[in-house]
């Protein structure tokens, strides 16, 4: 999408839907597959925190069995409070699309912005009482939702800034690049050893391989982009006819010399 709104010139990444009215009044016109994307993916998650595997309920938050009254199962509900706010976020790109008269982009983009600022909060909390090699790896998670968010609050208000589309886009790549890495270094390592905290080597090469995400999430921007030039390219020479364009008419030609011109292009067109 960035790729083909840079080529076109577009002002806005995402040019405003025509009013409900015009736009049909079947439900698949009216109902963003955006937005109904956030809400099932992120309803998947609340149920797989809560209920995942079979036969758990991680549900209660607080063990009234336990005199102190101790908050249990904290992880999960951190979790569960990220997916709520980009359940929210889907719910409004449904509501301000499908269900106003005028869609409201202001508001979709503060919802969503507001998601990736709760996300931000809850991982910044996230690493207390976790290692060495937890910390690490989270932190450098936050550094590109940080940029996410500070992009999309500013969208709310200067949305036809193609600088802010494609570093937003590069933050989202490294975003959800780092993600798998994180996952595979926490619970999964390739090499079947787990990663060591007090290893400095492992520390380094955690630094190291996130800045490999930043080059690998450019070398993508640059590659989509270069084959979205070629396509708009070609597009655009197929669509040129031969003598197609219009040309000005110049001023100092006598009426006599432009009914000759005009005959002669009519001959020349076959007489239309």
């Amino acid at each position: 999408m960035v790729s083909l709104a840079l080529l076109r010139g577009q002002r806005f990444l995402k040019p405003p839907l025509t009013p409900k009215e015009k736009r049909g009044h079947r439900w698949w016109q009216l109902v963003p597959v955006e937005g109904m994307m956030k809400v099932a993916i992120s309803l998947t998650g609340i149920i797989t925190e809560f209920f995942y595997p079979p036969g758990v309920n991680r549900m209660m938050m607080v063990d009234w069995e336990d005199p102190r009254r101790p908050f249990v199962f904290y992880d999960n509900w951190y979790h569960v409070t990220m997916y709520g706010f980009f359940t929210l976020s889907g719910v409004v790109d449904i509501v301000s699309r499908a269900c106003q008269a005028q869609q409201n982009v202001k508001l979709e983009r503060a919802a969503e912005a507001l998601a990736f600022c709760v996300l931000v909060l809850l991982m910044a909390c996230h690493l207390e009482n976790k290692g060495t090699l937890e910390v690490r790896t989270h932190l450098l998670f936050v550094a590109p939702t940080f940029l996410v968010t500070l992009v999309l609050t500013m969208e709310v208000w200067v949305p036809d800034q193609p600088t802010l589309w494609v570093l937003k886009t590069w933050m989202g790549l490294v975003l959800s690049t780092w993600m798998l890495q994180l996952c595979v270094l926490m619970y999964v390592p390739p090499s079947g050893q787990p990663w060591r905290a007090e290893n400095p080597g492992d520390l380094a090469f955690l630094l190291i391989f996130f800045c490999w995400h930043l080059g690998f999430g450019a070398i993508v921007l640059a590659a989509v982009y270069g084959l979205c030039s070629l396509w708009h390219h070609r597009i655009s020479s197929w669509r040129e006819v031969p003598r197609a364009k219009y040309q000005l008419c110049p001023r100092s030609y006598s009426s006599e010399e432009l009914e000759k011109l005009g005959t002669e292009a009519m001959l020349q067109d076959g007489g239309i």
